[in-house]
């Protein structure tokens, strides 16, 4: 039987094609909490978490046996066909989570990629404005569909020869301090979007991150967040938060929207939602998620009962572990390793985050705004070759970021940013 990565990578050239790129040459056997385990018994602290997917950890307990409990009933229906009770229990969880204190009322659907929650949170949100266009950002990261490399706000490597794309989607500049464009500016460069492309009774919906996870980890910011929320709001636009990297606690509350004080009309979920298995959904206020008509919305695996019952265990643990109040103390612990770095290595053009969901940028020395892509890519490999697995962002993928486990413990936090300072000096050469 195989058993090295060295083999089973030869196997992957075979019979996969290079488009499906594997950030790492290692092949995961087993894991539990914020550790992985490859076919070589090697084990690696995760900091990449299936990319954003383990916000309770690996295998947590409750999940799999939720999932347990659950395969011996039923593993699928179609909620199409005939209705299952842990498809109705989690829409009514992530209504009232997502709803608040708003005293608005929300429902649900679910799908099984974020891709299809951002395609259906276009559908829906069109269907309700009767109206075609959609507004996103640059760098932003909506999905591999046409409709969702079409939304993101970057060339490489999603849209490469893939085109042509879909048609009434118009992107504008996201914030970003580190290279000057204020909450103000990126407001204002809206309102020229407004004036010079699409007038705004013809967009449906403007859609957006509250940090965005593949364009490098930057934050809206509470006052851009606001401002967004006022103009929609005065035109009648519909407010799409992507919620499907930073929800379920990964900018340190339940949804990154909560830090704003503000309310979108309509949320989109994925990742960490059901602890590694696959489910999105959209959760929206209640009148414009009606506009389509029966029929419109669905899909075979959509709310499949094993990822219904991980998803209401994910909860579970939210609450009964206090999962919020770990990944802000991890948050705290790794920001201030971050910041100590910056401080040390000139490199590290700058710290970026909310909460647990934090990155560092690296940058020429003689040039604090010039992107350094290979270095990043060296101290990436470092990390792996020291036992910390971690994956690369940003429009020139010169950006680190973390995506550890919430209850991932000081000590492990700690060992982790210690391997960090030793990659990044060995680097340096």
């Amino acid at each position: 039987m195989t058993t090295t990565n060295k083999d089973l990578i030869a196997l992957r050239e075979k019979h996969v094609p290079q488009g499906v790129v594997t950030a790492h040459p290692v092949f995961i056997e087993r894991a539990a909490g914020s550790h992985v385990w490859d076919v070589e018994g090697r084990r690696y602290i995760d900091f990449v978490g299936g990319i954003g997917v383990m916000n309770v950890g690996h295998n947590h307990p409750k999940v799999v046996e939720a999932v347990k409990a659950q395969v011996d009933k039923l593993c699928h229906a179609a909620f199409q066909v005939g209705g299952y009770r842990p498809y109705v229990d989690l829409a009514a969880r992530l209504n009232e989570l997502v709803s608040g204190d708003s005293g608005i009322d929300y429902k649900t659907i679910f799908l099984t990629t974020g891709a299809e929650a951002v395609e259906n949170a276009v559908k829906i949100a069109r269907a309700h404005r009767n109206a075609p266009g959609i507004i996103a950002f640059h760098g932003g990261f909506h999905g591999r569909t046409l409709l969702g490399m079409t939304l993101t706000g970057m060339s490489a490597p999603y849209k490469q020869n893939f085109g042509p794309l879909a048609n009434d989607i118009y992107h504008t500049p996201y914030p970003d301090p580190y290279r000057g464009m204020t909450a103000e500016k990126a407001i204002q460069a809206l309102e020229d979007l407004f004036a010079t492309q699409i007038a705004p009774e013809r967009v449906a919906a403007i859609i957006l991150e509250p940090v965005q996870g593949d364009g490098g980890f930057l934050p809206a910011g509470a006052d851009f967040l606001k401002a967004l929320r006022a103009i929609t709001q005065k035109h009648g636009i519909v407010l799409i938060l992507d919620e499907i990297q930073t929800g379920f606690g990964r900018t340190g509350d339940l949804f990154g929207f909560q830090q704003a004080g503000i309310q979108p009309d309509l949320v989109t979920v994925a990742k960490s939602l059901a602890g590694g298995l696959p489910i999105s959904g959209v959760v929206g206020r209640a009148d414009i998620m009606e506009a389509p008509a029966p029929g419109g919305l669905g899909g075979t695996y959509a709310g499949n009962p094993l990822a219904c019952a991980a998803a209401l265990a994910v909860l579970d643990a939210f609450e009964e572990e206090d999962l919020l109040t770990q990944g802000k103390q991890l948050g705290e612990i790794l920001l201030q390793g971050l910041e100590q770095l910056a401080r040390d290595f000139k490199e590290i053009g700058t710290v970026r985050g909310v909460g647990p969901m934090l990155a560092i940028e690296f940058v020429q020395e003689q040039d604090p705004f010039k992107p350094d892509a290979d270095l990043t890519q060296t101290v990436i490999d470092n990390c792996r070759e020291a036992g910390l697995l971690v994956i690369k962002c940003g429009v020139h993928r010169n950006t680190l970021r973390l995506l550890a486990p919430l209850n991932t413990s000081a000590e492990v936090a700690q060992e982790a940013l210690s391997i960090l300072r030793q990659a990044i000096e060995k680097a340096r050469g």
